[in-house]
């Protein structure tokens, strides 16, 4: 009886539980017919972009395309986001895949049949509008990702949460948005996700590759602003006045021996760029103030915290130092984007069947900033790159993110989709 019994359990653990390899091959072929598709909607996102905040013919485009899926569909959370629910017939875990939505005020000049000529409104110009960071491959790549996953439902334990999020880019003076706002407004709670994925497409990544790193992959991104006070005089005479320009030489100088002299470099990259300065009205005034303001990027909260202090010392020392004052202000933005490590481990096998072993490698630590770090403070988190560079081109010569001669060759965004894929069966 004994025998009947354990051999009746092992058939119906055989039956309930399907081996993640045996998914990958089911996700791959479902993904090589889905890529036409895939590239379509990229290229049409790519042809009318929209900024941060006003996406709003791409978000009725991404609810049209999850509805047709007979998933449940969100809209309007922090103002123009979409979330879709998908829900296994098994029960399991809940799983958010995101995807950021904007695009930026760029004018686009790569000669693509697709290029945008779209123009909009930003901070009160009238600019062109591009896709000149990949947004638009990161939403075709998750609504790949949502038929693939739509069409195995009833093979999938668990719940998948795909989140289409507006303006990472940041959102225009005045407005909130973007991924501190899904957060607040509900995103990871309604259903409480257990574990968020994220992709960014890389200019300088070759296609069919894919680039990770456990830990602190992407830098906090603060702003500040230091404005110096002097005394004007005539350009003529500047003994008779405090010059706050030449002031702000010292400061930046100043700014730039935190980063060579004083940060542990070794622990965390700093970069502290300064890149506006605003002072004076003629040649021969010495203005009275001058305003300077820029970036702080670190990998470490600790150091980061050290750094902002160490700033504030220096410029008002400094100032102090030529008979000047300096008042700083230091506006947080964005945390370290951090990869959870035992989640990098147990997932990279999944990575890895998306792009092949040999074609999945760890990634430096990157500078730029990613606000998917605000889904990381509210479950483990992994977000990674997948390659857009022509192969065999030199990513010396392919234009960097935020360019107007951005390019990304869609022809691997199946490496995108099906990592989504095997993340989920996997996990």
């Amino acid at each position: 009886m004994r025998s009947i019994i354990s051999a009746f359990l092992l058939a119906v653990i055989a039956a309930v539980s399907v081996p993640a390899a045996d998914m990958s091959v089911e996700i791959n072929s479902a993904t090589d017919k889905l890529m036409p598709k895939v590239i379509e909607w990229r290229r049409h996102l790519h042809q009318y972009p929209e900024l941060s905040n006003r996406e709003f013919k791409t978000s009725k485009f991404v609810a049209e395309n999850l509805r047709r899926l007979g998933l449940e569909v969100r809209t309007g959370i922090a103002r123009t986001g979409v979330v879709g629910i998908l829900r296994g017939t098994q029960p399991g875990p809940t799983i958010g895949l995101r995807a950021d939505m904007d695009g930026l005020p760029v004018t686009e000049r790569v000669a693509v049949p697709f290029a945008s000529k779209e123009k909009a409104e930003y901070n009160g110009q009238q600019v062109g509008v591009m896709h000149a960071c990949g947004h638009d491959t990161h939403v075709a790549m998750l609504l790949g990702a949502a038929e693939v996953l739509a069409g195995m439902k009833s093979k999938l334990r668990g719940t998948v949460v795909f989140i289409f999020q507006p303006a990472e880019e940041g959102p225009p003076a005045g407005e909130e948005g973007g991924a501190d706002v899904m957060v607040r407004e509900g995103v990871m709670d309604n259903p409480k996700i257990d574990a968020i994925f994220g992709i960014h497409i890389n200019a300088q990544t070759e296609i069919g590759q894919i680039k990770y790193k456990p830990g602190a992959i992407m830098a906090s991104s603060d702003w500040f602003s230091i404005k110096i006070k002097g005394r004007q005089s005539h350009g003529a005479y500047p003994w008779l006045g405090i010059d706050p320009i030449a002031v702000s030489a010292s400061i930046i100088q100043g700014l730039q021996m935190i980063v060579s002299r004083q940060s542990e470099l070794t622990k965390s990259p700093v970069v502290i760029t300064v890149g506006k300065i605003n002072a004076g009205v003629r040649e021969n005034i010495i203005p009275e103030e001058l305003t300077m303001a820029g970036t702080i990027r670190v990998l470490d909260a600790n150091i980061q915290k050290e750094v902002h202090e160490k700033i504030k010392i220096t410029a008002e020392k400094i100032a102090e130092s030529q008979g000047a004052t300096a008042e700083v202000t230091i506006d947080a933005k964005t945390p370290v984007t951090f990869n959870t490590p035992g989640l990098v481990k147990k997932m990279l096998p999944s990575l890895e069947k998306a792009a092949g072993k040999e074609n999945v490698a760890e990634n430096d630590w990157v500078t730029g900033a990613e606000d998917f770090a605000f889904y990381g403070s509210k479950a483990p988190a992994f977000f990674f790159f997948v390659g857009g560079m022509p192969k065999g081109k030199d990513q010396k010569k392919s234009a960097a993110h935020h360019t107007p001669d951005f390019f990304i060759d869609d022809s691997r965004l199946d490496v995108g989709v099906k990592a989504f894929c095997n993340i989920v069966f996997d996990y």
